[in-house]
């Protein structure tokens, strides 16, 4: 495994973890593995090897021996066209299990359910199998007068989903797929941190690849105000249900990362199952620590990269903050803005103008996020940027709101990056609509004609 940071003690342990995770997915009670049986099909909707959901594939699948659809996946290959040909190859072997981020499987299937109709039969009519599997699906899906969905062509035995938008999409994916996704927490940093148990509850910790630490909330709000602060720490022994905490990670297992702060707050739910008697914390991931908001197609973009792109518009504003929201089931970054010198344009121009930036930036710096999952508009079907104009001195405001309250210097502007509920409630509290007959600027080219 020369395709990722660890020592071979470590890989070897990380594939018994990420093998249980795969068994995990598939029983239905402490100790079925009835499902579980070699070149078991699954549908490559992950990410690379060298990320953290195709390492967990890549271990898994020596020690499973499942077989990857399509049979054939090259680094050349466009995310969209492995999916394809994925779905081609699965009509005549079936799917049994398949995992990625769920705002992508949800993705995944939708564009399956928009091109259902689209299936060139003549191929397929000397393969019993495909065509009793598509003719099957055919039916259910004119019994229940809708689309044709995946769930009514495979029987899916087994779903594994990570990431921030995992509890927020896991019934969109049960709707398309019949199943819902076994969430686990794991980053490339320290392999699977956590994962759910068969009742698809609060996640356990895994402490067989990391010596974990949790520094509390309250803490974490001291060292946000003074980077030079110390924050303390607690064992999972120390927990209390109910609050926050960063994760803190020592590799073991000769991994090379000490006491490293992966950057992600989780919740403590509950000290045990008490359904399932495992004596262990319950816990869900809560967001991201810093300042990061992660988007599909668009990587992970920080406050530099979000302003830079807002500035290159060359739109007159006084302020703005941002955060990932979900809008019609899709992960979208919610640009919120005051615009200034009573400039007119439309909340469509301007997230047009914003995204069309953000494309720029991710070409001059390389970032390269296309290689995992293609533009954000074949993987998500739609431009992830929100906007909302907030009225003139809404930030002035807030300013002198939070001055009168008498907080700290350093606390009465809004962050700019991933702001508390609170905060867009009294920013949001008198939006402004812009009619439609008023001048619409659909693209920066637009915006600066005018």
């Amino acid at each position: 495994m020369k395709w990722v940071p660890w020592s071979e003690e470590f890989c070897r342990e990380f594939e018994s973890v990420s093998t249980a995770a795969f068994l995990l997915a598939f029983c239905n009670g402490k100790g079925d593995m009835s499902k579980v049986k070699e070149h078991m099909k699954v549908l490559f909707t992950l990410g690379p090897p060298e990320s953290g959901s195709g390492a967990i594939a890549a271990v898994a699948k020596e020690a499973i021996n499942f077989d990857f659809l399509p049979s054939n996946i090259s680094e050349d290959v466009s995310f969209q066209e492995r999916v394809r040909q994925g779905f081609s190859e699965a009509l005549y072997q079936g799917i049994d299990v398949f995992g990625g981020l769920p705002s992508v499987l949800v993705a995944v299937g939708e564009q399956f359910k928009q091109r259902s109709g689209q299936i060139n039969i003549r191929p397929i009519l000397s393969h019993p199998k495909a065509l009793t599997r598509l003719v099957a699906g055919l039916l259910k899906s004119k019994l229940s007068r809708r689309l044709m969905v995946p769930k009514d062509i495979w029987n899916v035995k087994g779903i594994v989903g990570g990431g921030t938008d995992a509890s927020i999409f896991k019934t969109r994916v049960q709707e398309l797929w019949g199943k819902y996704p076994l969430e686990a927490y794991a980053g490339t940093e320290g392999g699977i941190y956590s994962i759910q148990t068969w009742d698809y509850e609060g996640m356990v910790f895994i402490p067989a690849l990391n010596f974990m630490e949790f520094i509390p909330e309250d803490e974490y709000s001291k060292w946000q105000c003074d980077h030079s602060y110390q924050p303390k720490t607690v064992l999972l022994d120390d927990v209390e249900a109910g609050k926050v905490y960063e994760l803190v990670i020592t590799n073991l297992h000769g991994g090379v990362l000490a006491r490293f702060r992966v950057g992600d707050l989780i919740r403590v739910i509950a000290l045990k199952n008490e359904k399932l008697r495992v004596d262990l914390p319950q816990i869900i991931f809560e967001s991201r620590a810093d300042e990061l908001i992660d988007i599909a197609g668009l990587g992970k973009l920080n406050e530099r990269i979000v302003w830079q792109a807002i500035e290159r518009t060359n739109i007159p504003y006084a302020d703005w903050t941002a955060r990932k929201e979900v809008l019609e089931d899709k992960p979208m970054l919610h640009v919120y803005i005051e615009l200034k010198d009573n400039y007119i344009a439309s909340e469509k121009g301007v997230a047009a103008a914003i995204y069309n930036e953000l494309l720029k930036l991710d070409k001059e710096y390389n970032y390269n996020v296309y290689k995992v999952y293609g533009s954000p508009e074949l993987v998500l079907g739609s431009k992830p940027v929100e906007v909302t104009f907030l009225p003139k001195d809404t930030f002035a405001n807030y300013i002198a709101q939070r001055q009168a309250e008498g907080a700290p210097l350093g606390h009465i502007k809004p962050v700019h990056m991933n702001p508390s509920d609170k905060v867009i409630s009294l920013l949001s509290t008198k939006s402004v609509q812009v009619r439609e007959e008023q001048v619409v600027y659909e693209t920066k080219a637009e915006v600066l004609s005018k």
